[in-house]
């Protein structure tokens, strides 16, 4: 007999779009939280467009389904649902009705014309939990902008400490290579949603949660965000280099390059001895991680002269029974291609029997390793709409009834 997933018996309501709302949700599904996915009639999530890449047939062609949408709406049931009419909103009152969370990244006060806003369907049911997902909060003088991922790097200063300083060729500042603040936001999300639950098992009542992009971003400068508000002085961009470790970074090899990332002077010393240096971790100027700092003008110059004479699988081989951290720098192909990345079964391939050519979409496996409740994989991405009679036949919609909505454009 299988066993309950970590969230069997939750339902969710995912009114969201894009990436931030749905990587919540898809982590909720990946615990068993039953969620269903609303779609605009006809269109969908803005994701399913944002191609090139487009998911291939069994033909290998290319569809107009955008590899996008893959990424965060696994084990989600599509229903498209029309919220400006009348009868899309009594339908979608009806569900919240049943819900035990909903998910939501319209501006603030967007939903609130529909009688969708978390005051309304609160008052209707007082266990929901109501997670809104914004780009600057419910108050503050930015509460009405909408806000972008790209748009929360610059503002919060991540763009300003990722990159090479201005003055050495290819400076300036960039992005980070996947909307990190979107993601960080869906995690934390999340993690709010599982306290709420946590909450309602006490009091029996739902709550509001607040989430939004500029607080997360501002949240996942870490220790950068740190080192401001304790020195007054901002952090700036150093390329692959780390402000308080050394040596920490890339380094060039015989046939490429490799990250080596020293973080204490145990690892240094092994290093130094193991390349045939130990000399190097006895000199005063490197005998602590804050000398090396100090001193990395020095000593990173002389490190690089000698990991140019081995090439990365050498030095890995060497390092790798030494405790020294140290790695080759994967393209994203090479990083499915691991021996580690193969034996943890990180990627996953789920069938998909939608009417659409589509036989199978390949992702990423869920990070949480559960011993007791794993994460269940239970349907592959939906297509648009695909499981709308499904569903509102479980909330009583009857065939006369759902092709009369159908009909009138509702759903």
């Amino acid at each position: 007999m299988t066993k309950p997933a970590a969230l069997d018996g939750i339902k969710v309501l995912d009114l969201s779009r894009v990436l931030a709302g749905p990587w919540c949700t898809q982590i909720l599904a990946d615990l068993g939280a039953d969620v269903i996915k609303i779609e605009r009639p006809g269109v969908g999530d803005d994701t399913r467009t944002w191609g090139p890449p487009f998911i291939k047939d069994a033909d290998g062609n290319d569809t107009d389904q955008a590899s996008y949408f893959t990424a965060c709406n696994r084990n989600k049931r599509s229903v498209t649902i029309d919220m400006a009419t009348p009868e899309g909103q009594a339908l979608l009152k009806q569900m919240a009705a049943e819900a035990d969370i909903v998910v939501e990244n319209f501006k603030t006060g967007g939903l609130a014309q529909y009688g969708l806003d978390q005051e309304s369907l609160r008052a209707a049911n007082p266990r929901l939990i109501y997670c809104s997902v914004t780009g600057f909060g419910h108050d503050g003088p930015y509460a009405e902008r909408a806000g972008y991922d790209l748009m929360i790097q610059a503002m919060t200063g991540m763009m300003s400490i990722t990159g090479r300083p201005d003055d050495v060729p290819g400076g300036g500042p960039l992005r980070v290579g996947v909307a990190l603040t979107d993601l960080f936001t869906g995690v934390y999300a999340s993690t709010a949603i599982l306290a709420a639950l946590q909450v309602r098992d006490r009091t029996g009542e739902g709550q509001h949660i607040d989430m939004a992009l500029l607080d997360v971003g501002m949240a996942i400068l870490a220790n950068q965000a740190s080192a401001f508000l304790n020195t007054g002085k901002a952090p700036q961009r150093q390329g692959n280099t780390h402000p308080s470790l050394a040596p920490y970074q890339d380094f060039p090899t015989l046939d490429g390059s490799m990250l080596l990332a020293v973080g204490n002077n145990g690892q240094f010393s092994r290093f130094c001895e193991a390349a045939g240096h130990a000399a190097w971790a006895a000199d005063a100027r490197f005998a602590t991680n804050t000398l090396r700092v100090k001193h990395r003008g020095v000593l990173i110059p002389m490190m690089e002269e000698l990991t140019r004479t081995r090439s990365t699988a050498d030095w890995v081989t060497l390092l790798e029974d030494k405790a020294v951290p140290c790695g080759p720098i994967n393209d994203i192909a090479q990083a499915f291609d691991d021996a580690q990345v193969k034996a943890r079964g990180l990627a996953v391939t789920l069938p998909r029997d939608a009417g659409d050519g589509i036989a199978s979409i390949t992702g990423v496996a869920s990070p949480l390793r559960l011993s007791a409740t794993p994460p269940v994989l239970r349907h592959a991405p939906p297509a648009l709409g695909q499981h709308t009679r499904e569903v509102l036949a479980e909330f009583g919609i009857d065939a006369a009834r759902f092709d009369a909505l159908r009909s009138a454009g509702v759903v």
